[in-house]
């Protein structure tokens, strides 16, 4: 891990105000022109922004190379291109866990598709805000070679208990944080349209729509501690590790959309998912130092593809024969 940093941020600040310029441009096209109104999102509707947000990615991707190889030489260009293409195909693997525990928890409060995508829109704005926070904090500690070594070994840890135990049992009423929130801001019973909050007696009281972003935030902070280290063990550059996981959350909305009522059918990704997870701990305690401090990003890049698309040809050739219903405060009551 001793390699220079070819992008620090004292030199490219403005590449990372430009490029969060552009994001918060695409975000207020999105909720300004698109979804002003809420709606239910169809799958052709989701379909059509999901290919919109993989296609930026790539035009990105093309475009990052081209002034790489004016700023640092075509060799360490495409270095960096494979380093955004890996980095960007892991956080969008691993946002297939977030998209399961979206349907779990959009159950569980009741939460009508009308409002999904608000919900998403909001808790995708903030999981920005906390990915931007974790970067700048990975970029400072992944100097320590202590600390490549703490994560790398979470990592793998991480990725066993993942083989181990893959099925998600949600209940955001039993979760200390959802609990934390309940002592302090009373919730309505009822949606309250798609208000967050509402003046009652005297104070504000949070509705479900709240109470369900709080949960949707909390849980991407817990799985940005896997994504984030994951990138880095790839590449030390902040700047590839900055835009490549923007860009994965970016579609993650339309993604969910898409994926929604077929997430239970990619049965087996959790297996891939958990696999890439070892690789890439692997790489930071391991191979990345067998390597003279980087382990080539072709190989790590065909390995993750590998891991990644075999686990869902393969839920899809072998699929779940039973699925548990999702649990709603209605069984409950029941």
């Amino acid at each position: 891990m001793n390699n220079p940093i070819l992008f620090p941020f004292e030199q490219y600040w403005w590449f990372y105000a430009a490029f969060t310029l552009f994001v918060l441009a695409m975000l207020a096209l999105d909720l300004g022109l698109f979804h002003r109104k809420s709606h239910k999102i169809t799958l052709r509707e989701s379909t059509i922004w999901t290919i919109v947000w993989i296609a930026l990615a790539g035009i990105f991707n093309a475009g990052l190379y081209f002034w790489a190889s004016s700023q640092v030489g075509p060799e360490a260009a495409r270095t960096v291109s494979l380093e955004f293409l890996a980095g960007y195909l892991i956080e969008k693997a691993l946002s297939v866990d977030n998209i399961f525990v979206f349907v779990v928890v959009f159950s569980y409060f009741n939460i009508p598709g009308l409002y999904h995508h608000r919900v998403l829109f909001y808790g995708i704005l903030g999981a920005l805000v906390f990915r931007a926070l974790f970067i700048a904090a990975g970029a400072a500690l992944f100097q320590y070679h202590i600390v490549v070594w703490i994560f790398g070994i979470l990592l793998i840890v991480t990725g066993v208990k993942m083989m181990i135990k893959p099925e998600k049992h949600v209940e955001p009423d039993k979760n200390p944080m959802v609990r934390l929130f309940r002592r302090f801001i009373p919730v309505t019973d009822e949606l309250q349209g798609e208000r967050m909050l509402v003046y009652r007696h005297g104070r504000y009281w949070a509705t479900p729509l709240l109470l369900c972003l709080f949960f949707v935030e909390f849980t991407d902070v817990i799985f940005a501690l896997d994504s984030v280290p994951a990138i880095f063990a790839l590449t030390r550059e902040p700047l590839i590790v900055f835009t490549s996981n923007i860009f994965a959350i970016l579609g993650l909305r339309s993604l969910y959309f898409v994926l929604a009522g077929a997430v239970e059918k990619f049965h087996l990704i959790h297996y891939g998912l958990s696999l890439v997870l070892v690789f890439v701990g692997l790489k930071m305690v391991w191979l990345n130092p067998a390597f003279d401090g980087k382990f080539p990003i072709g190989i790590s890049l065909a390995i993750i593809a590998t891991l990644i698309g075999g686990s869902a040809g393969l839920s899809l050739l072998f699929p779940k024969k039973e699925t548990e219903p999702l649990v709603t405060r209605q069984d409950e009551a029941a």
